[in-house]
């Protein structure tokens, strides 16, 4: 029976190790985070192996590009950042039409009501994603101030604000495990893998062939879109 105990140990140990890889190193200042997206309480018409499976992050000193794209029809949301060239973009691509709306320096993204009102607790809570050292922050909603999410962010990838235009942009670290309220949706996100990878300047333009809309009419697009 203890042999048995041992190898089933093992064997989870085995599984953890490959289900969370960190092959960038600690401290890297470009590259790429992969996260998978689970989806809870989904309740659209759309079969949840058609919505998007997997958030990437791409990341350059402070510049950042989060892409949601879903496995078929080219639809997908995309959010960039660059202090640099001031640009605050969302953009979203639904079956051919695309569509994008131009942010201010601390605006936050559109699509992300339903994080209005949320607050923020940090704990003494630590943990180890994809091999980073990890600190917790506990979030709450006015709705009900007993129900408690969990965020885990990380110091040990060098990204300046990474979560600018974002509801977390009080978190000052990169986020390895969180969560989106979008529409009537909830989207978790757990890093699976980061790598070390030179991304060229170019990646973190404004897209052309994008038409621009208000950030209201970005809002119901992006909602329509996740909530399908």
């Amino acid at each position: 029976m203890r042999f048995c105990n041992l190898l089933l140990t093992a064997a989870l140990i085995v599984l953890i190790s490959y289900s969370c890889k960190e092959k960038g190193g600690k401290y890297i200042s470009q590259g790429e985070i992969h996260y998978n997206i689970e989806y809870i309480g989904h309740s659209g018409s759309l079969s949840k192996d058609l919505l998007p499976r997997n958030l990437v992050i791409s990341f350059k000193d402070n510049k950042i590009l989060f892409e949601i794209l879903a496995p078929i029809g080219n639809s997908g949301i995309i959010n960039l950042v660059n202090p640099e060239m001031k640009l605050y973009d969302t953009y979203v691509s639904v079956f051919g039409a695309r569509y994008y709306y131009a942010g201010k320096p601390g605006e936050l993204h559109p699509g992300f009501e339903s994080m209005v009102g949320m607050e923020l607790n940090k704990t003494s809570k630590t943990s180890v994603i994809c091999g980073y050292n990890c600190n917790n922050v506990e979030i709450t909603f006015p709705a009900d101030r007993s129900k408690i999410y969990n965020v885990w962010y990380t110091n040990e990838i060098k990204v300046k604000n990474s979560n600018l235009s974002t509801p977390f942009s009080e978190i000052d670290g990169v986020l390895m495990s969180f969560f989106f309220f979008m529409g009537k949706s909830e989207l978790r996100f757990e890093a699976e893998t980061v790598y070390k990878k030179d991304l060229p300047d170019k990646s973190f333009e404004r897209r052309p062939k994008f038409k621009i809309v208000s950030k209201e009419n970005m809002d119901k697009i992006i909602s329509d879109l996740v909530n399908l």
